[in-house]
């Protein structure tokens, strides 16, 4: 009889059904199915009896790449029906399709990723033709809520139609277009044609090994034209499977999926959005999912203290059933239940579309009303492994480690990390939560390499879905050392200057020495040629803070940190030189990088090669520059008096240094790198009192927002030091603490009293004084 092809779509309950009944019927030889060759060897493991939904997680990391990718199973999944099926029968079941692994699924995440990106412009069409949005509403259009009469027939020339004339090496696929549709030539890929090569010698081989017996093929309909052609050519070998590269690591296993990791509204790559819907659809039909549907909806909107009352419910069920009727559907389609709930349950305008008149995420201010929709249709189901399901060596090193350890239970965690055993257990912790396994959550702790806290808090919450995100784990290591080094070196290709910073104190943290040096590596290099000043503050701040002060965590003294801090140093200090700018506001970021320069100077000269001489030098150069920003001026002039001492006019050019308009950015920039100096500098608080006593009303009015700005570097008791000595200057015998805790925005007085002139003036020049 040979090869019967059903060509399905990923997740379809009508194709499930198609592909049981026709197994059923045919009681075929060979039951060949699109999925990973390379599991044909556990196929007794995927069919133990889990709860779906379930994957297939696989995993392989060699010297050129890391990858990962998923095959997910549901209970309506025409893959899971063609695998119980052909088993129930006694038929050979076997995948057919190249490994996860394969350089032909490198851009892909997901195997069963449909290839409607590839057939837009034909579903575009189709979509006009049929007068709806999308090719998920088509998709129910034409198969879901359809007459299942003549559904195989269906299914065969909408794929025909959909591939078109295509062409892999010298093959042609596909031929005359049927109805009033046209379509042109498809490109498929080489990744594609080599999975259809593969699957084909299947096919072949299958045929010729069942004899007079047939054999059922199911595989995404996109491929179902290009196979009946390429097993017409000869080949009756089974094919070989390929294997991974020499050296690679890699493995498949089996992981608890959810519905929400299956749904197009949360970025799934394939399949049919909304699977709550799907599935009802599959275990109660159409007319039931959608009273199911519609109830639950309004269930979950009232659990959420939405006001639904009686009469919308049944409001949203007529409007549903009458666009049914409208759009030519005997039962309601999944979006005649979203539109009938919409037009029903929201009274305002929607200020966007509905998210179901397209593919993807929902979009960032979708009415509330219309989230809680789609998470009704989206369900929560969480699939669960049958307990004898093997799982990767980490798995078991993570329950060992967390029982060895006392953080296998719930509820709160402190932890001292002077303590070697509480440290060991912070550094447990911390490689749980880079690895993104749930359950684990940091609610305080050390936050940066100069932050002198040395104890942490966390809370621990067992949750389903941490043994999916350890078997996912596992693709970095067997171990949690080893599984944490590796997600921390993964990310370094993909971190900037800053980022990187960040990824070195997670290192600290999770204890990982192997990776600090590939990290300094990466970091010093990317310093070398950083062009942002501000990023480069804050790795000067994270690092000098590991360098100086990191004895808890072992990177106190490193010299690979010394040589991040020299290169940053010698980075920032260029970098300094070319800024030019007009007055503008302070910036913050640029001024913590002057900071950190200067630290770096004072605390790690050791480790650098550029010298206090050099660096001054530089900054007198800045300071002098009038082309360069206000604030940096200031720094600069700070920077030099800070390490060199003040220069002997350093009075006068406080006093001499702006106009109202740049005053307080160049004195923001002066106080955040030489506030100790300034506030022990009696000579310099006077000049300064000087200079804004004689602002005028106006003038003083312009320049009081940068001022109180500049100010803000000294914290209240430093603030209310400079009080006193303006005070005594004055010979005021005021409250200093009084002066700087003012109950009125010192802003609005200014404003007041400029106010006040301009009424005085008129009153003068009226002569109404």
């Amino acid at each position: 009889m040979g090869a019967v092809f059903v060509g399905v779509r990923h997740h379809s309950p009508a194709c499930a059904r198609l592909v049981a009944s026709t197994i059923r019927e045919l009681r075929p030889a060979h039951v060949l199915v699109e999925g990973p060759a390379d599991v044909n060897g556990r196929l007794d493991e995927l069919l133990l009896g889990h709860e779906l939904p379930i994957a297939i997680f696989t995993y392989l990391r060699d010297g050129d790449r890391s990858h990962a990718s998923w095959t997910p199973f549901c209970d309506y999944s025409p893959e899971w029906l063609a695998l119980t099926t052909g088993r129930e029968v006694g038929a050979r079941v076997s995948f057919i399709d190249l490994p996860a692994w394969h350089p032909a699924f490198a851009e892909r995440g997901n195997r069963y990723a449909d290839a409607e990106l590839r057939y837009a412009e034909v579903v575009d069409r189709l979509c006009r033709e049929f007068a709806v949005d999308n090719v998920d509403a088509l998709w129910d259009h034409l198969v879901e809520v359809a007459d299942p009469e003549g559904l195989a027939e269906r299914l065969t020339a909408y794929f025909d139609l959909v591939r078109g004339a295509t062409r892999i090496g010298d093959t042609r696929i596909g031929g005359p277009l049927n109805g009033d549709v046209e379509v042109g030539a498809v490109e498929v890929g080489h990744d594609d044609a080599a999975r259809e090569a593969h699957m084909a010698a299947w096919v072949r081989a299958a045929v010729a090994d069942a004899g007079d017996r047939p054999v059922v093929v199911v595989t995404g309909g996109f491929h179902t034209p290009a196979l009946r052609e390429l097993v017409r050519t000869g080949g009756d070998a089974w094919p070989e499977v390929p294997a991974p590269p020499p050296g690679a690591r890699g493995a498949s296993y089996l992981v608890p999926y959810s519905h929400q990791r299956l749904d197009a509204f949360t970025g799934y790559q394939s399949g049919m959005p909304s699977p709550e819907y799907y599935h009802r659809l599959w275990t109660d039909g159409a007319a039931g999912a959608a009273t199911a549907l519609v109830e639950s909806v309004v269930a979950r909107l009232r659990q959420r203290r939405q006001p639904v009352s009686t009469a919308d419910l049944i409001a949203a069920r007529t409007q549903a059933e009458g666009l049914a009727r409208l759009r030519g559907h005997a039962h309601p389609s999944r979006v005649d239940v979203l539109d009938g709930l919409v037009s029903a349950l929201v009274s305002e305008d929607l200020a966007q579309p509905p998210p179901w008149s397209a593919r993807g995420p929902l979009a960032v201010g979708t009415h509330p009303a219309v989230v809680e929709v789609v998470a009704a249709l989206s369900g929560d189901r969480v699939g669960r492994l049958h307990p004898t399901t093997p799982t990767p060596p980490l798995v078991g090193d993570v329950g060992a480690e967390l029982s060895r350890l006392g953080l296998d239970g719930a509820g709160r965690v402190s932890l001292d990390l002077t303590d070697p055993r509480d440290l060991t257990r912070s550094r447990v912790l911390h490689r749980l939560r880079v690895l993104g396994v749930p359950g684990f959550h940091r609610r305080s702790g050390p936050s940066g390499g100069g932050d002198p806290v040395a104890a942490e808090r966390w809370h621990l919450e067992p949750v389903d879905t941490r043994l999916p995100a350890l078997v996912e784990a596992a693709a970095h290591g067997a171990t949690l050392a080893e599984a944490a080094a590796a997600a921390l070196h993964d990310r370094v290709p993909h971190a900037g200057v800053a980022a990187l910073a960040g990824l070195l104190f997670d290192a600290a943290l999770c204890g990982v020495d192997t990776l600090s040096s590939t990290v300094t590596d990466t970091l010093t290099l990317e310093v070398a040629r950083a062009a942002d000043l501000g990023a480069l503050g804050a790795v000067l701040t994270d690092v000098l803070g590991l360098w100086r002060h990191d004895w808890l965590l072992g990177s106190a003294g490193s010299p690979v940190l010394g040589g991040v801090l020299d290169a940053a140093v010698t980075r920032a200090l260029w970098l300094a030189e070319g800024v030019r700018g007009g007055p503008a506001p302070a910036d913050p970021a640029r001024l913590r990088a002057l900071v950190g320069t200067r630290d770096a100077l004072v605390h790690a000269a050791g480790a650098l090669e550029v010298d206090r001489a050099r660096a001054v030098a530089v900054m007198r150069r800045v300071a002098a520059t009038a082309g360069a920003p206000p604030d940096l001026r200031g720094a600069a002039f700070g920077f030099a008096w800070s390490l060199d001492g003040p220069p002997p006019d350093h009075v006068a050019v406080v006093r001499d240094v702006a106009a109202p308009s740049t005053l307080g950015d160049w004195l923001a920039g002066l106080f955040a790198v030489a506030r100790q100096e300034v506030l022990t500098d009696e000579a310099v608080v006077g000049a300064l009192d000087e200079v804004v006593g004689e602002l005028s009303e106006e003038d003083f009015l312009v320049a009081l927002p940068a001022l109180r700005q500049a100010f803000a570097h000294f914290p209240p008791a430093e603030r209310e030091a400079i009080a006193s000595v303006l005070l005594a200057r004055r010979g005021s015998g005021g409250s200093a603490r009084a002066l700087v805790r003012t109950s009125v925005d010192p802003l609005l007085v200014a404003e007041a009293r400029a106010l006040e002139a301009k009424v005085d003036a008129v009153l003068v020049r009226e002569g109404l004084a």
